[in-house]
């Protein structure tokens, strides 16, 4: 019987329209987050070059974490991730942070 296994892209187009490949994407011991890393691990994710779980591994951080880099990345777009808009991002988004 044949096993159905999804098949990895080699590359996916990045934010900023960059091939990204698993080579370059911002290494797993990154420290300094600026908005232009977290949407590429976004883009690396949502093009299935990375599943959440393994981009949660590769970068020590949860489900959660990845999920709202994903929501502000959708309505936002780069700029939602930087870290110093995020108290704007709670007033006009109030409904996503609930939780937080």
């Amino acid at each position: 019987m044949l096993e159905y296994r999804r098949i990895r892209p080699a590359s996916v187009i990045g934010p900023l329209g960059e091939e990204l490949t698993l080579d370059n994407l911002p290494p797993p011991e990154t420290t300094r987050w600026v908005s232009r890393r977290k949407a590429q691990v976004v883009a690396a994710v949502e093009g299935g070059l990375l599943t959440p779980e393994e981009a949660c591994a590769r970068y020590r951080m949860d489900l959660e974490e990845l999920a709202n880099w994903q929501r502000l990345f959708d309505r936002v777009g780069v700029p939602g991730l930087r870290t110093t808009r995020i108290q704007h991002y709670r007033e006009r988004f109030p409904e996503e942070y609930l939780s937080s």
